[in-house]
């Protein structure tokens, strides 16, 4: 949990100190577009991490299964909001940054999924299989 904060910690401070010198920035057209993805992903990473609960953990495990809020649409909001926050700062800052990022994101969070979903359907079954047909991600 205490890693879950100060990560939480970094990512507000940085973003607090894009916003208190927002006005020294040359604003393009990626840096706008890469400040609304991370602007709008963000809030929805923080808030599927706090539909999440206990059930967060670093590895995969099967604590209980979570269907409602963010999750009742999306099977791994975590992943989607992040990855979009991380490729939206990436695009703010470098215009080539995104296909870096997800060069380097899109193969771990893949693996990390198709782990989880194996420990998920092991524990959960046939619950796990009906939850999966109606979400997405």
């Amino acid at each position: 949990m205490r890693a879950n904060l100060l990560t939480l910690a970094v990512v507000i401070f940085t973003l607090g100190l894009l916003l208190t010198h927002a006005q020294e920035v040359v604003w393009s057209t990626a840096k706008v577009i890469g400040a609304v993805i991370a602007g709008v992903s963000f809030p929805l990473f923080v808030l599927a991490r706090w539909q999440l609960g206990s059930s967060f953990s670093v590895k995969a495990k099967a604590g209980r299964l979570v269907t409602t809020g963010l999750y009742s649409r999306i099977r791994n909001p975590i992943y989607l909001f992040g990855g979009l926050f991380t490729v939206g700062l990436s695009l703010f800052f470098s215009v080539w940054g995104p296909l870096v990022v997800a060069l380097v994101i899109v193969p771990v969070q893949v693996v990390r999924v198709r782990r989880e979903e194996r420990v998920l359907a092991g524990a959960f079954g046939e619950e796990y299989a009906r939850y999966k047909s109606r979400t997405w991600f």
